[in-house]
């Protein structure tokens, strides 16, 4: 083989095949040899990991809310990316709202990449939006790039992203089934919410009661039989209730294209655990119970959960409401970008999983359901885009050393497993430190 521009040496590496020792061979940012570990390759430099480090896919985080332009306050794409790399997601696709203006046609999309230009720390792909009104605005947005549309079925908690109605939602399902465009839904239901018990006050037990497992039910139901009428691809967003893992699973038996995420915090937290007025665990839909917990995980483990992925949504402290803990006020979302890898990896040893399944859940299946074809995976032919991970070193999570731009996350004082030790970007090192270097990608292109 020719000289390699970059060769790692590791004695654990986590490949499709399982974890091995390999040597791994880069050339122009694209992984071009898989080998054993001392096989016979020359590089322009070799980069040997200890024996305490493994080396992992880059994870693809296709779920994250960096709010710029607009509520640069929150966070911006600066930030965020820093984030992502201090985490070893070398990949992340940014949510159209909460940005302002939200990618709802393309000349947003325009200002959404105007704004991450030169800022951006590792690649960044965009959702577009599907809203009330922007039905002929669809197509324009796929072809300039995005990677699927998000849509809400009740209030998105801003309003310039309003919901779309049960007719709207069948309108655009057979809108993107004409060109075979993703669909990715916040699903839960208005009306089971409205209904509920309003909350109010620090009882986190009243704020789980306002958002009731029945919500998320419903809404993924109804979004399943949109699903089978139209034959559109759809993906549920953040699910929490394990409730509607047996409706998914014969859904797909029957054929439907669904995939189903779920997120670090749901896989680490339990209702039980966390005390009145803690406001930075307010996220919807909400953290429930333990046992709830355990039910997701066995959804992991059999394949009806295709991914984990963090809906980093962050906010600025005050509104999140820490001076009064009221869950009727604060802010719902949850700041993990940078601590989703040794949270999950944290539970997941905890119940027997290996870092294969960890990776493939955080790297390989986030791609693929994404669109990454080029990303998720060490093997030929894919990027070189890659995380340096220490398993066994643990730390206490300290919000004062993230580099998320506004410190408050539910995980501040946890003690985790596992350290990201290095991320590569397409056989680069990524240094946060310097200057930004990745780029930002259109649907099909990575």
């Amino acid at each position: 083989m020719a000289r390699l521009d970059l060769l790692f040496r590791a004695r654990r590496v986590v490949t499709d095949a399982g974890e091995a020792a390999r040597s791994i061979g880069v050339r122009d940012g694209t992984i071009v040899a898989v080998e054993p570990l001392e096989a016979d390759l020359a590089a322009a430099e070799v980069v040997r990991l200890g024996d305490d480090e493994v080396l992992l896919p880059g994870l693809v985080d296709s779920h994250v809310h960096v709010n710029d332009p607009g509520r640069t306050e929150w966070e911006g794409f600066a930030s965020a990316t820093r984030a992502a790399a201090a985490g070893g997601v070398t990949t992340i696709v940014d949510m159209p709202l909460n940005s302002v203006p939200p990618t709802t046609d393309a000349a947003a999309l325009r200002v959404k990449r105007a704004t991450a230009r030169g800022q951006a720390y590792v690649d960044v792909g965009f959702w577009g939006g599907a809203v009330p009104g922007n039905l002929r605005e669809l197509r324009g947005l796929h072809d300039a790039g995005v990677f699927g549309f998000k849509s809400f079925l009740l209030h998105s908690g801003v309003p310039e992203f309003p919901p779309l109605e049960p007719a709207e939602l069948a309108d655009a399902l057979r809108e993107l089934r004409a060109f075979d465009a993703l669909m990715i839904v916040h699903a839960e239901d208005p009306h089971v919410i409205d209904h509920a018990p309003p909350a109010r006050g620090a009882s986190y037990r009243d704020f789980l009661r306002s958002r009731p497992r029945g919500a998320e039910n419903l809404a993924v139901a109804h979004v399943i039989e949109l699903a089978r009428r139209t034959g559109c691809r759809v993906h549920i967003l953040h699910l929490s209730s394990s409730d509607a893992l047996p409706m998914i699973r014969s859904a797909r038996d029957d054929g439907v294209r669904i995939t189903v995420e779920t997120c670090p915090h749901y896989l680490t937290f339990s209702a039980e655990e966390i005390a009145e007025g803690a406001t930075p665990f307010k996220c919807c839909p909400p953290i429930r119970e333990a046992a709830n917990r355990e039910s997701l995980w066995r959804g992991l483990a059999d394949g009806t959960i295709d991914c984990v992925v963090s809906d980093h949504s962050p906010c600025t402290p005050e509104l999140k409401r820490l001076d009064t803990g009221d869950f009727g006020l604060a802010w719902g979302g949850i700041a993990s970008l940078q601590l989703g890898l040794p949270a999950v990896w944290t539970e997941a040893r905890r119940r027997g999983h290996p870092l294969t399944d960890v990776a493939r859940w955080m790297a390989g299946r986030p791609a693929q359901v994404a669109g990454l074809s080029g990303k998720g995976r060490i093997a030929p032919g894919h990027q070189a885009d890659l995380c340096v991970f220490a398993p066994d070193e643990t730390f206490v999570a300290d919000q004062d050393r993230l580099h998320h731009r506004n410190p408050v996350t539910p995980y501040h004082g946890r003690t985790l497993a596992g350290v990201v030790r290095a991320s590569w970007l397409r056989g680069e090192r990524v240094d946060i430190d310097g200057p930004p270097r990745g780029r930002l990608l259109n649907r099909g292109e990575a």
